[in-house]
């Protein structure tokens, strides 16, 4: 399991290319043509393979256990090292964001606009366009912690509003936040026993011989 403390902005997955510095002075030199460039064989040709693509969408509601759980820490991590980079306020970024789910999608997205933007294979002004949505997010933050409640020393669910027909919502209290980065640990490890509780139920109606669901 991850250290949710541990600051880094990126995913910690970006592969990075061998530099060869032992440089043979008696070797003949290299002599690259059209077609090797073409087919990557020429010197440096391999590189843009070496390189992860762009990360896509996180849907949460679909990933299994244990990438619902690498994926918490990791935007966690990501989260913690914004909020320090860019001085970001409690009303922007509550402590208890994890405990609500329209900031955990609006953070995700915001993750990974982050990583595709600062991608070796992006465009040089991809960062700025980053920052220009950067400020969008923020304000749409701001509507979020305002309507959930959640403040820098407590916390509350997010209020819901009652359909006809439908069972009163339960009352909303404040909690007191005596420790974020516990809860934080609590919550996820929650998270993920349940969703992996569901896998284990999905996969005991399956039928070992065939994989079809009873």
């Amino acid at each position: 399991m991850s250290d949710p403390n541990n600051d880094h902005l990126g995913t910690g997955d970006e592969v990075q290319p061998d530099l060869d510095t032992d440089i043979d002075l008696d070797a003949e030199p290299a002599e690259a043509t059209a077609d090797d460039d073409a087919d990557g064989d020429a010197p440096g040709g391999g590189y843009e393979e070496d390189v992860p693509a762009p990360p896509g969408p996180v849907n949460w509601y679909l990933l299994r256990a244990d990438e619902l759980e690498a994926e918490w820490y990791e935007l966690n991590r990501w989260v913690e090292r914004l909020r320090r980079t860019y001085g970001l306020p409690a009303s922007v970024i509550p402590p208890m964001w994890h405990r609500h789910d329209e900031l955990v999608w609006e953070l995700s997205a915001l993750h990974v606009h982050w990583l595709c933007a600062y991608h070796p294979e992006q465009d040089g002004s991809a960062p700025f366009g980053w920052h220009r949505d950067f400020a969008d997010a923020r304000n749409r933050l701001r509507d979020w912690v305002a309507a959930s409640g959640t403040r820098l020393d407590r916390d509350r669910p997010t209020r819901q509003t009652t359909w006809p027909g439908e069972d009163p919502a339960d009352p909303v209290e404040d909690v007191f936040v005596a420790d974020r980065d516990k809860d934080f640990v609590d919550y996820v490890t929650a998270q993920v026993a349940e969703r992996r509780a569901a896998e284990d139920a999905f996969y005991a109606g399956a039928n070992p011989e065939t994989g079809e669901i009873r």
